[in-house]
């Protein structure tokens, strides 16, 4: 492997636009939410192509497999070639947020407190049912 195509793989992480800056990058493989090849590792390890790594971002894994090598940080269009999601994860992702979705409709959101304008609202309902009595 040349001198030039040796790249960290917490900067790899950040150029392919996975993480938003390097040291969130780093923290997140340290955590071990990055696996590579399915075995944590350090976020100096050189990424290599053909290589599996399982991403893990919120709620949601990713598993691309990595098909470019860069160091820089260029535009989402140019990053989506760095890598590729397996079937597989698409599939799992999509039926995650479909889940997600189903159980945020069946529970509806809690009660939240009245605010100014509704606390004067509930004052003059009370206060007009109560001179009606």
């Amino acid at each position: 492997m040349a001198e030039a195509e040796k790249v960290r793989l917490d900067k790899w992480l950040w150029a392919a636009r996975f993480f938003k800056t390097r040291t969130l990058a780093k923290e997140a493989i340290e955590g071990g939410k990055v696996q590579y090849n399915g075995q944590r590792c350090k976020p100096g390890k050189c990424v290599d192509i053909d290589v599996e790594l399982n991403i893990r971002q919120g709620f949601l894994d990713k598993v691309v497999v990595v098909k470019g090598i860069s160091d820089r940080r260029k535009n989402a269009s140019l990053a989506q070639l760095l890598y590729e999601e397996t079937a597989k994860s698409i599939e799992q992702r999509e039926k995650t947020l479909n889940e997600r979705r189903a159980l945020r409709e069946s529970h509806p959101m809690p009660f939240r407190r009245p605010n100014k304008r509704d606390r004067r609202l509930i004052h003059r309902f009370k206060n007009k049912n109560s001179e009606s009595e």
